[in-house]
């Protein structure tokens, strides 16, 4: 891994977004309408084009490798795109799902070397026996084209709770093949309530944590806290701990790092390089109070516990997270793309390194397509177009997956 802390690096937040010029689009009158819709940035001038229309609920997509597209809709099905026309019948073989609140089929991801083995992944909320609690977990299963066949369960987070909250879900790949999983603190802590149980400061159980797996669910021998002298209560599986509910997840294959989105309380949103081991500190340092205004946090640092790179305050309910690596946009080359659900846009964070020191700036507003929609998660494209996931979790309506297009100054 190449090392990046808060001294080597910044994530220059100064120019972060991609600035609207054109007029803002109403979530009301924008994807409701027919597209394309076209919008002016400070780098780029692109287009909105629709890729699948009428989805309920989606959560994720991936592309397959003849230009087809998954996409999950929490319900619990999975949809596909073929040919550019999403097929009405859902696909078969998923997994049995826990579809209340913030829970049900989450993620959809490839194998990355599913051109040899087929292999898709979904991660999704799960119920107990008796229904009576629900956790996050992981299955995978062969995709032939039209079903999945020989699903197995690889993972199941130790974070069973009743609340329908902060299930995490995200994954990732990097580029040894070892698969990341984001798990939320389930709702440990009642909003609105004082704070007495720190869940994501207990490595016995998952709430709160990112997990590092091989592919097919065991777990590698050199875990940080495999066998951990100072903490024999951990989880082996467990990377990282101290996380409220991360909702996005980046792997860059280039120098290894691993990014992560953080939904904070009221303010307090983050972006965090993930690092093996290392405490992100919820609820004990943070930067947002509760939906009351209550305090939560006993301060913004402590010695121990790793500061985000970059937070949001106002919260945009921080989701899905891209580094964009395509050619398309060279402007937006090696930059980091952070979608918000009630933020309802993205903001662009270019990495620059520096020998020492740090400086975040505080993000500029307006942000991109503000107002489009709630942007559930970002992809790119195998073409280097960057595709959203719009969902519209208030209101229950439809909504699409758009796709940016470039288009000539």
């Amino acid at each position: 891994m190449v090392p990046l802390t808060r001294a080597t690096a910044v994530l220059a937040g100064l120019a972060s977004a991609l600035l609207l010029v054109a007029a803002p689009i109403s979530a009301q009158d924008a994807w409701a309408g027919p597209g394309p819709w076209e919008y002016t940035s400070q780098f780029h001038d692109f287009r909105i084009v629709p890729v699948a229309e009428g989805l309920e609920d989606p959560w994720s997509l991936a592309f397959l490798p003849n230009g087809d597209l998954l996409i999950t809709e929490k319900a619990g099905r999975l949809r596909i795109v073929r040919g550019g026309v999403l097929d009405p019948a859902p696909v078969a073989g998923t997994p049995e799902v826990r579809y209340a609140g913030q829970g049900g089929l989450l993620e959809v991801m490839l194998h990355p070397e599913f051109s040899a083995n087929r292999l898709v992944y979904l991660s999704y909320a799960k119920s107990n026996a008796d229904e009576s609690q629900g956790t996050t977990a992981v299955a995978r299963g062969v995709f032939d084209g039209e079903r999945i066949t020989g699903l197995e369960e690889i993972f199941e987070a130790r974070a069973w709770s009743p609340a329908g909250s902060h299930f995490g879900g995200k994954l990732a790949f990097d580029a040894d093949g070892y698969l990341f999983i984001t798990i939320g603190d389930r709702g440990a802590n009642p909003l609105g309530g004082p704070r007495t149980e720190h869940a994501a400061q207990d490595l016995s159980n998952h709430q709160g944590t990112i997990v590092r797996l091989h592919d097919d669910g065991r777990i590698p021998e050199d875990n940080p806290f495999v066998n951990h002298p100072d903490h024999p209560e951990a989880l082996p599986e467990i990377w990282s701990y101290g996380h409220r509910n991360p909702q996005g997840l980046e792997a860059d294959h280039a120098t290894g790092r691993i990014w992560s989105t953080e939904h904070g309380p009221q303010g307090g949103d983050e972006l965090n390089l993930i690092e093996p081991g290392k405490n992100y500190g919820w609820p004990v340092i943070g930067y947002g109070v509760q939906y009351g205004g209550t305090p939560i946090h006993e301060a913004r640092e402590r010695e121990g516990m790793e500061e985000p790179v970059q937070f949001w305050t106002p919260s945009i309910a921080a989701s899905g997270l891209l580094l964009y690596t395509g050619d398309l946009f060279p402007e937006w080359q090696d930059q980091l793309l952070v979608g918000g659900l009630d933020g309802q846009q993205i903001h662009r964070l270019p990495i620059v390194e520096w020998e020492s020191g740090v400086q975040v700036g505080r993000l500029e507003r307006p942000a991109l397509l503000s107002g489009f929609g709630r942007i559930r998660d970002i992809r790119q494209g195998p073409e280097g177009h960057v595709y959203l996931v719009i969902d519209d979790r208030r209101e229950g309506r439809p909504t699409p997956v758009v796709r940016l297009e470039p288009m000539e100054r």
